[in-house]
This record gives C-alpha cells, structure tokens and sequence, in this order.
C-alpha cells in the first residue's frame, strides 16, 4: 500500500463515523423513539404546576365563587327599633324587606354562570398552550442538541483531515492551496460548533423555563411516529369545541344576560316594612310600602351600554370561530404536507445518503476522487443531515399545531374523549 492509498483509507476511516445517519437517524431508534402515553404524563405534571395554569385555576375558583354569591337572595331584611320619651312614651320595633320582583336575582345568576363557564373554557385554553409551548420547547432542544453533536462529528472529522493535509504538505504530496483549504475547513466547523453550543444552551434555558429544576435525565424525547390523522368530526364541529370558541360563545352569552340584567334593574323593586309597638297604652300596628322613584335617573344608558357590549362579544365570537377554522384547515395540511415530507426522506433520503458515502469512499480509496472534491461531497452530506433535523422539527411543531387547532390533545393529555 502506497502511502497515498494508506492516507486515503485512514481518513475515509475517520468519514465514516461520521454519516448523518449515525446522528440524525440512528438516534431516532435508540434516543428519539419514547412512548406517547410517557411523554403525555411529563407533561401532565409539567403543566399541572406550572405558575400560569395554577393562576387560571385560582381564577375559575373566584368565577365559581361569584357565581354561589349570585344566586343568593338580593336584599337582606332590615331591622328597626325606635323609642320616643315624650308626655306619651312610644316604643315601636319594624322589620323591612325589599322584594324583588324584576326577577334581578335570577339574571345576574345567569350572568355569572356564563361568566364561570367562559373562565373554565380559558383554563383549558391555558392548559392547551402551556402544554404545546413545552412540548415546541423539548422539540428545540432535542434538535439543537442532534445539531450539536452533528456539529461535533464535523469538527473531528475536519480536525484529522487538516492533520492528514499537514502530513501531506510537509511530505510535498499536496499544494499549499489545499492545505489551507483544510486548514479553513477545520476553522469554519469549530465556528459551527460554537454557534451549535449556544443554541443549546438557549433551546435548553426555554425548557427550564416549564421544568425548573428537573434534571434534563428526566427530560423526554420525542418520536417520529406520528399518527395519521384519522377521520372523524366535521372540521365544523372540531372548531366549535376549541376553548377558545367555547370562551368567546360564553362570553357572549354572559353579555346577552347582562343586558337582560341592566334591563331588570330598571324595573322599581318594592320595600315592605312591618311595625308593631306601643303609644302610651295603645297598641300599634303599620305595615308601610316604598317605591323608588326614577326620576333623575332611570338607567336607560346602561342598557343601552349593555346592548353594544353583546353586539360587540356577538362579533368578537364571529372573528374567534372564523380565525380557529382558517387554523384548523392550515394545520390539517401542512401536518398532512410534513408527515408524507419526513416518510418520503425515511424511505428514501436514508438510504440513498448512505450509498452515495459508501460510493464516494470506494472513488476516494482507488484514487478517483480528489480530497477536495471528497470534502464537498461530506459537506454536502452533513449539510443534508441538518435538514433533515430541520424537517423533522417542523414535523412535530406541526403536530402539535394540529393537535390544538383540532382539538385533539385533549385526548393526547388523557383529559377526556
């Protein structure tokens, strides 16, 4: 063996660790591929602690709250007492009630029940975002780690071919421009790999921001077993149960009954007292009826108020329910465009990659293959394995995009069918 040919095996050698396959789709077997119903539960109890979701807990408590309070009685009786020492002594006790008769009780009951539902509706809504931005976050940072060590096999693979040239120089065997070809080549992967390094530790401190302090050994990765989407409810249908149409169909509700309740309110509730005492030796008995008078305000601009308030949450509902179907039609297709992208590349890309490394390494080795042309060739490779980390990326940020705009990881939570 020459010692060209034994240069050439030593670094086809080193070029073969480091296939994108090795990284990028071997770690889809043995590190990516963890059960659904595991990851489901990490972020179950992620989002069960999380600081946002325990605030929109504490909220729907106080919706509930005023919802008891407003379904109890209006007005609380009034006790009176009065006594006069004068030539005759009266003493007299009187008890007063104001009825309601508008029926106010019963519609702003039905306003805070709306106002409930609407706040339980934003809960899930929480719920849902918290649990799609975690699950956005492991993905980067599952990604960005692939790409560091993708980036680290460059280095080592650029390091031993700057070596090698260096061998080569010294001995005469290559030209000074090919040298520092090598030398720039290893000088621009070390850049990479610092760059790589970064979005680590950025991709790593966004999933700190939902774990805390959970050691990333107890961080799940993510499969690319992604399922189809299966037929079922009418797109119709799958937008009208999203919380945030429920939110927005409850708070349209909660201004229809409040604009009932404004006009309640205008009607004249009465105030019957009771009295019963003593005048001297005399006996007495009053039984006295008030009614309010609205004569310098009658409360007419508050309905008024009321009714553009439901016209306005009767528009807001309209938007709402419009802007979730346009998303849900977007998120069924470019699932739909990513998931037959990432099987097209497994079928194919995989395979056709690995030939074109074990071709170009048998030119390499006879000699009909330059080192500069070889070096392209792996650039071109490694470059390929970082697009596919970007495909399957995209791939499950676009599951988890259509997972919440149709209403599905409700079902992926376990939280219900």
């Amino acid at each position: 063996m020459t010692k060209k040919t034994r240069w050439v095996a030593v670094f086809a050698a080193t070029l073969a660790t480091v296939s994108p396959f090795a990284v990028a789709y071997a770690a889809d077997e043995t590190q990516i591929a963890v059960a659904q119903d595991e990851l489901a539960r990490f972020v179950r109890q992620v989002v069960d602690t999380h600081p946002s979701v325990r605030a929109a807990r504490a909220s729907l408590d106080a919706s509930a709250a005023y919802e008891a309070a407003a379904k109890r009685p209006l007005y609380n009786p009034e006790l009176e007492f009065e006594a006069e020492d004068a030539e005759v002594e009266t003493r007299t006790v009187g008890i007063s009630q104001t009825l309601d008769w508008a029926g106010k009780r019963r519609a702003r009951s039905s306003v805070a029940e709306a106002e409930r539902r609407a706040v339980e509706a934003k809960f899930v809504a929480t719920r849902w975002q918290i649990s799609v931005d975690l699950l956005t976050a492991l993905a980067d940072y599952q990604t960005e780690s692939e790409r560091r060590q993708l980036a680290e096999s460059r280095v080592k693979a650029m390091q031993d071919f700057a070596d090698l040239s260096r061998q080569r120089f010294d001995t005469g065997d290559i030209s000074q421009i090919d040298f520092n070809l090598a030398v720039l080549a290893n000088t621009q992967a070390r850049m990479q790999l610092a760059t790589a390094v970064a979005s680590v530790a950025e991709s790593k401190q966004a999933v700190a921001n939902y774990v805390g302090r959970t050691p990333e050994s107890h961080w799940p990765t993510l499969g690319v077993r992604l399922p189809p989407i299966a037929a079922g409810a009418r797109a119709e249908e799958r937008v009208m149960g999203l919380p945030q149409v429920q939110a927005a169909q409850q708070d349209a509700e909660a201004a229809s009954a409040r604009v009932t309740l404004r006009q309640r309110e205008r009607r004249l509730d009465p105030t019957l007292t009771l009295r019963g005492g003593k005048e001297g030796d005399e006996n007495l008995v009053g039984l006295n009826v008030t009614v309010p008078l609205p004569v310098r305000n009658s409360f007419r601009h508050q309905v008024t108020a009321a009714d553009a308030e439901y016209r306005q949450a009767k528009e807001s509902l309209s938007n709402v329910s419009q802007r979730a179907y346009a998303r849900y039609l977007g998120a069924e297709e470019r699932y739909k465009v990513s998931r037959t992208a990432w099987q097209d590349w497994q079928s194919t890309g995989h395979t056709s990659l690995q030939s074109q490394n074990d071709t170009l390494r048998r030119l390499w080795q006879a000699g009909e293959l330059s080192t500069t042309d070889y070096l392209v060739q792996l650039k071109q490779s490694l470059d390929t394995g970082e697009s596919a980390l970007e495909l399957r990326n995209a791939l499950w940020r676009a599951w988890f995009e259509w997972m919440t705009a149709s209403g599905q990881i409700k079902n992926w939570l376990g939280e219900g069918s």
